[in-house]
């Protein structure tokens, strides 16, 4: 069986090895980016007696490296001794490829006194045998990034997943909005209990500010379409990887709506069995 957590990525030039190793850092791998092939024992080693404090390792290796051909495989046949990696040998047709280069104006890494066309079927024809030699052979050619991200998530890391944490944030517009949000939602046009004598100096956690907010009919539809909407994107967020999510809810000061919404989003949420952190930043300014 195969370690997901020693992952070797190697491939056509232009195939999508950088987005792959940039997604796998973000599940946790320490990538390593055209590590020479006579390394990579001697990385396995260290690795394997626990001398570097690694958990996971993503080797991005390919035709950059001028012995490639000749010693990956050998130093793929040694490590393989010793440990179990997943071998991920991305490919895409020759128009993709020529599509890719056009567009990024990029020179191909072999195409010396070469046209494009020419280095992509040279590079291909000489990377067969690498090819062969795959536990896993993915085509990128009619993918995009995020599919590219689901699609290795899905069969290459999908045990591996991190759990999605969910920080919740009630914050005042006029005291600035949150710089680390990821999706902010302003209850400015609910009911207010600031002009409720009442109820203008408690805050939020309050029951009667509480009952206040969620009596308007107003409040109980936002918060239906918002949890219905949540429950939606939450499950593309997880399965692409994502390991921390902030939602902040705003209104005008901070204290009273935002705070309201933000504790039922907390209820609803932990319901469903998320990681939640709670910040309510401006509710006792």
């Amino acid at each position: 069986m195969k370690d997901s957590r020693f992952l070797i990525i190697t491939g056509i030039s232009g195939s999508g090895k950088t987005v792959a190793s940039r997604f796998l850092e973000d599940l946790g791998y320490y990538c390593i980016d055209n590590l020479p092939a006579k390394l990579i024992p001697s990385l396995v080693n260290i690795w394997l007696r626990k001398e570097v404090e690694i958990e996971k390792i993503a080797l991005v290796v390919d035709m950059r490296e001028p012995g490639f051909l000749s010693e990956f495989p050998k130093a793929l046949e040694q490590i393989r001794e010793k440990a179990s990696p997943m071998l991920i040998f991305l490919d895409a047709s020759d128009e993709t490829l020529l599509k890719r280069f056009s567009e990024t104006r990029r020179p191909h890494p072999i195409m010396r006194n070469k046209s494009v066309i020419e280095a992509i079927r040279l590079e291909r024809k000489r990377l067969a045998p690498i090819k062969e030699m795959a536990d896993e052979v993915v085509d990128t050619s009619s993918i995009n990034i995020n599919q590219l991200k689901d699609l290795l998530t899905k069969r290459l890391v999908k045990k591996k997943r991190q759990a999605l944490q969910i920080g919740l944030v009630s914050f005042g517009y006029k005291y600035g909005v949150p710089t680390d949000s990821d999706l902010i939602f302003d209850t400015r046009f609910l009911p207010n209990p600031f002009y409720i004598d009442d109820l203008r100096g408690k805050s939020g956690k309050s029951r009667k500010v509480r009952d206040y907010v969620l009596k308007s009919r107003e409040t109980r539809d936002f918060l239906e379409k918002l949890t219905r909407f949540l429950d939606y994107l939450i499950p593309k967020f997880v399965e692409e990887g994502k390991s921390y999510l902030t939602i902040s809810i705003g209104c005008t000061g901070g204290k009273h709506r935002s705070v309201v919404i933000v504790d039922m989003l907390k209820d609803f949420l932990r319901r469903k069995r998320y990681d939640i952190k709670v910040y309510h930043r401006d509710a006792f300014k």
